[in-house]
C-alpha cells in the first residue's frame, strides 16, 4: 500500500509500505478514506520530537471502512464506516474507565513505532487499529466524514481546552493560537458558556474565521495582547487562558495576561525542556496550570450528538482538501503556513 513515511526532519516520502495485516484478535484493518495532518505532527517533521524510526507511517488523524476484522471483533464488521481517536483504548483499565483514555495502559499513538515497536499511523491506504471495539466508533449516517475526522482529534482537543479552563458565564477568557485546535477551543468555549472571550494570533485569516465563530481578535502583530487584555479587565487580567500553541513564548503571554487565582489550560505540545514560569511565578499567582493529552475517545462519545446535530460548521476549518500522493507538498505547505493553510484534508 502507499503511505506517507517518515524519513528525517523536513522529509515525509509518498511510498510502498507492506499491508497492514491482523496481529491480535481484537484488530481490525480499516480502509482510510480521508486523514489529516495535525500540528502535532509538525514536531516529528521538525525535529523536536526525537526517536521515531524512519519509514512509520505519519499521522493520527483519519476515517475509513473496516475491510478485516479479528476473531474477537464484535461491534464491528466488514462494511462499517468508522472514526478514530489518535491512541487507542482498552476501554477497561483505571484510566479507561475514569475518562482518561488517551493514558490506556494498553494505548498506543497512531503513527509512532520506536525500535520496531508502535503503531504505523493513518496517513495511508490502510491502517491497523488495535483494540477496535473500544477505540472506533461507527459513523452515523448523518455525519459527514470530515466531520468524523475532526471529531477523532481536533474537536475534543478544543473541548476539552475549554473543559480545563473551567468556563463560567459572565468571566474573561483568552484563546491563544487559532489553529484548527485554538479555533476548536473557541466553539468549546462558547459552547460551555463563555460569553467575553478573546482570540490571539498573527494571521488575519485565523483571525476572521474566530471572529465569525464569536470570539474578539486580538493580532498580535498590530497590538500588544497583554495590554489589550489587561485593560479590558481594569487591569486583572483573565479568568482563564486556553494556550493552542504549544511554545514557551506563548505560554509566557498566557502567564501575562491571566489574573491572581486563574486557570492556564494547555493542550498545545510543548517541548522545551525548561518552562519560561517557575514554581514561585505560580506560586506568587494562586495560578492553576492544567496540561495534557485530550481523552479523545471519552469526548468523541459525548460531543457526537452536537455534531450530529450542525450546531457548528467545523468543516469551515478545512482549507485545503488534497491526495495523500501530494502529502509531501501537503506537510511542506502547512508547516510554512502558506496559502492561508488552517488544516489540510488528503483523499486516500
Amino acid at each position: 500500500m502507499k503511505a506517507l513515511t517518515f524519513h528525517g526532519i523536513q522529509s515525509v516520502r509518498y511510498e510502498s509500505i507492506p499491508d497492514p495485516a491482523i496481529h491480535e484478535p481484537t484488530d481490525v484493518v480499516v480502509k482510510v478514506k480521508i486523514c489529516a495532518i495535525c500540528g502535532s505532527d509538525l514536531h516529528l517533521y521538525h525535529g523536536r520530537e526525537t526517536g521515531c524510526d524512519h519509514a512509520t507511517a505519519m499521522g493520527h488523524e483519519f476515517v475509513g471502512e473496516v475491510v478485516e476484522t479479528g476473531s474477537d471483533v464484535s461491534d464491528f464488521k466488514v462494511g462499517d464506516l468508522v472514526m478514530s481517536p489518535f491512541t487507542t483504548n482498552c476501554g477497561q483499565c483505571e484510566y479507561c474507565r475514569c475518562g482518561l483514555t488517551s493514558r490506556c495502559i494498553y494505548g498506543q499513538l497512531f503513527g509512532w513505532v520506536e525500535n520496531k515497536r508502535g503503531l504505523n499511523g493513518g496517513q495511508a491506504e490502510c491502517v491497523r487499529v488495535p483494540l477496535a471495539d473500544r477505540t472506533l466508533l461507527q459513523i452515523p449516517p448523518t455525519l459527514t466524514l470530515e466531520q468524523g475526522l475532526l471529531l477523532g482529534d481536533v474537536i475534543p482537543t478544543g473541548y476539552y481546552c475549554a473543559h480545563q479552563a473551567s468556563i463560567e458565564t459572565d468571566k474573561v477568557y483568552v484563546v491563544i493560537g487559532c489553529g484548527a485546535v485554538g479555533l476548536m477551543s473557541v466553539l468549546g468555549a462558547l459552547d460551555q458558556g463563555a460569553t467575553t472571550l478573546y482570540a490571539v494570533d498573527t494571521l488575519p485569516e485565523r483571525l476572521a474565521l474566530a471572529e465569525s465563530f464569536g470570539a474578539i481578535p486580538i493580532n498580535a502583530t498590530r497590538q500588544d495582547p497583554v495590554k489589550v487584555i489587561r485593560a479590558g479587565t481594569h487591569g486583572l487580567g483573565a479568568h482563564g487562558v486556553m494556550e493552542a500553541v504549544g511554545n514557551n513564548k506563548t505560554l509566557k503571554m498566557a502567564y501575562d495576561m491571566v489574573r491572581h487565582g486563574g486557570i492556564i489550560s494547555m493542550v498545545g505540545v510543548n517541548t522545551e525542556m525548561i518552562l519560561p514560569i517557575s514554581p514561585g511565578d505560580i506560586y506568587n499567582k494562586n495560578l492553576t496550570l492544567k496540561i495534557g493529552r485530550c481523552p479523545a475517545r471519552y469526548f468523541m462519545e459525548k460531543l457526537l450528538p452536537s455534531v450530529v446535530a450542525g450546531k457548528h460548521d467545523y468543516s469551515s476549518i478545512v482549507t485545503h482538501r488534497m491526495d495523500l500522493k501530494e502529502g509531501s507538498d501537503a506537510y511542506k505547505m502547512f508547516a510554512n503556513r502558506n496559502d492561508h493553510c488552517v488544516k489540510i484534508v488528503l483523499a486516500c
